[in-house]
């Protein structure tokens, strides 16, 4: 009987061509190998102590700019609050040469004018800051975000939902409201109306 060749894959399938779309040659001969010779391994561990090197050197320049913001930013809160200090000082003056001025040769108009011409002092010290009064008009609408309401309180010539008085002017520094205005609102007519008590008719006492 004739012998039949044994059939394998290979010997049906083209030999394969090189691939020219790809890397693949180039990533092969560069893929890492398993032992480095004694120069690769110098190399690397240079290059090792050479990242460890960097990367200390960021630790440290980092702490000492850390440091060095700290240190800057207590510097100028210090600075802010000489500053303030400084402009408040003349106001404290004048209440030291008000409070020594002798009691029977001062008028009580001479004193409320020296007590207006510091309060004016002080608001100017404030202002110098970017301090600014809340102190809405009668009749001036009402804002939350600045004012406070506390009651309700009927005024000639305010409408209803409006600032009728001022109890306590605010401030804000800037664009930051550091304390709202403490007011009272102007009564609608439904509120004037639920706090009126309601009339009743009283009968006619019946002759005996």
């Amino acid at each position: 009987m004739p012998k039949h060749k044994k059939h394998t894959p290979a010997q049906d399938q083209p030999a394969a061509e090189p691939c020219t779309h790809c890397d693949c040659a180039d990533a092969k001969a560069d893929a890492p190998i398993d032992e480095y010779s004694p120069e690769g391994y110098e190399a690397l561990l240079a290059q090792r102590d050479d990242f460890c090197a960097k990367y200390q050197r960021a630790i440290a320049d980092y702490q000492n700019a850390q440091r060095r913001f700290t240190a800057e930013m207590a510097a100028a809160r210090e600075a802010g609050v000489e500053r303030v200090l400084a402009s408040l000082m003349p106001v404290l003056d004048h209440f030291d040469m008000a409070l020594n001025q002798p009691t029977d040769e001062v008028s009580a108009e001479q004193i409320v004018a020296g007590v207006t011409m510091i309060r004016d002092e002080f608001s100017r010290a404030m202002a110098a800051f970017g301090v600014a009064p809340i102190n809405p008009a009668p009749n001036e609408e009402f804002d939350p975000a600045q004012h406070q309401a506390l009651s309700q309180l009927a005024a000639e010539g305010v409408e209803p939902g409006r600032v009728s008085s001022v109890f306590q002017i605010g401030y804000r520094v800037n664009d930051r409201v550091i304390r709202p205005a403490k007011v009272t609102t102007a009564p609608s007519a439904d509120d004037d109306a639920q706090g009126q008590p309601e009339a009743h008719d009283t009968p006619e006492s019946e002759d005996a």
